[in-house]
């Protein structure tokens, strides 16, 4: 739509400018017409006088009109230009917009990524990282040496529910790896 605008512009200055030029002509013609009628009136030609001051009439009318079109003209091309310009600022600025936004979106997404695999780090830090048989193990030492009764139900849960942190997946921590992996290489 902006490059139909523009050709029409285009055409409507064009017209101005051919209509300006052809007023300038018919003003020219009626100088012309006006020293014939001033040759004519010298020469005592009456009917002559009557025929170059009605030309002269007609080409001053004539220019008049062209001028008058030639201003409308330009003014609708004036409008035109104006809505060109408008159209085109208004598309950078949806273009500055949608790029700004998606700027945004994009590092909401890297942050989440990145907040999601701090979390799975911390969780894996904080669980218990030996396997359960060595702790049952060195807790049944620990008590024999000291002639203590163990508890055999503290035996049987598994480190996370002692310590409240809930078993990680491992499909969740490689999705999770991988779209740090992905994050870095941008």
């Amino acid at each position: 739509m902006g490059s139909k605008l523009e050709a029409h512009l285009f055409q409507l200055k064009l017209t101005a400018k051919q209509l300006s030029r052809q007023a300038k002509k018919a003003n020219k013609d009626e100088n012309t017409e006006k020293a014939k009628l001033k040759k004519a009136i010298q020469q005592q030609n009456t009917e002559g006088a009557r025929i170059y001051a009605s030309n002269a009439i007609r080409k001053k009318n004539e220019a008049l009109n062209l001028l008058k079109l030639s201003s409308r003209i330009d003014a609708v091309a004036s409008r035109i230009q104006t809505a060109v310009t408008m159209q085109k600022v208004t598309g950078s600025m949806a273009n500055v917009i949608s790029a700004v936004m998606d700027k945004f979106e994009a590092q909401f997404e890297d942050i989440d990524v990145q907040t999601q695999y701090m979390e799975g780090a911390m969780g894996n830090t904080t669980s218990l990282s030996t396997p359960q048989e060595e702790v049952d193990l060195l807790m049944q030492q620990v008590a024999d040496e000291h002639g203590l009764e163990l508890n055999h139900e503290l035996g049987e849960a598994a480190p996370s529910d002692v310590l409240g942190v809930p078993d990680k997946n491992n499909k969740e921590d490689e999705e999770l790896t991988e779209r740090l992996r992905a994050l870095r290489q941008t």
